[in-house]
């Protein structure tokens, strides 16, 4: 195992900082550096109450498709992490949601495992779960399958289940036309910015003419 330290992923919720869970304020409290996104540090301005006069390190994760600069950001990403943790420090790095699920932090978590260090994941609350609390609404009921799928990525909608549309903020517009194709636009609703400032649900997406932000999620329930 190298090194002394320890690195936690921590999963902040949605935005909420109340949806936090007992263990990750705990770790927070007790880790010596916090390590969270650069940009608008969203996770750590969630967690932040929790984490005051700790030491933070910053990491440069820009919101890029091109694969060469995402894995070079990964890796300046996890150099620096492993550093702390090579002065036998514990680490206790943000991420928003769940750090299992389309979590950029995974993959530097899983370079630093790689490297022997001691790593582990802390799970949080999913935005699509908040977002369901949001509408009042159950994700999927008795056998009904739960599709969880990038709304972003273009792949084609699974005609039964339930659907959770992830990062839909700048492919809203298309992902309605493909829902309405589908004939389940009548169906979804939308959660923007869920637990945060500016929070918004929409029911009805039949008229939206607009693009909703980055923190952006789509709700579809099976028409029963």
């Amino acid at each position: 195992m190298n090194g002394n330290g320890k690195l936690y992923g921590i999963g902040v919720g949605p935005g909420d900082p109340e949806l936090l869970t007992l263990k990750a304020v705990r770790l927070l409290r007790e880790c010596d550096v916090v390590a969270a996104p650069d940009g608008e540090r969203t996770a750590y301005q969630i967690a932040r109450r929790f984490a005051e006069g700790k030491p933070t390190l910053f990491c440069s994760l820009p919101m890029t498709r091109d694969k060469a600069a995402m894995a070079e950001s990964h890796k300046a990403a996890a150099d620096a992490v492993c550093a702390t943790l090579d002065e036998g420090k514990t680490v206790a790095f943000l991420t928003l949601g769940d750090p299992s699920i389309y979590s950029t932090y995974w993959y530097i978590h899983r370079l630093i495992a790689a490297r022997g260090y001691a790593a582990e994941l802390v799970p949080g609350v999913p935005s699509f779960c908040a977002a369901a609390a949001a509408l009042g609404r159950a994700l999927c009921e008795g056998s009904e399958a739960l599709h969880i799928l990038p709304a972003s990525h273009g792949q084609a909608l699974p005609q039964d289940g339930s659907l959770v549309l992830m990062k839909a903020g700048k492919s809203m517009l298309e992902t309605c036309a493909a829902l309405e194709r589908a004939g389940r636009l009548q169906d979804a609703a939308l959660v923007e910015r869920c637990g945060m400032e500016g929070e918004r649900v929409l029911t009805d997406l039949s008229g939206l003419d607009e693009t909703p932000g980055y923190f952006s999620v789509v709700l579809v329930k099976e028409n029963t």
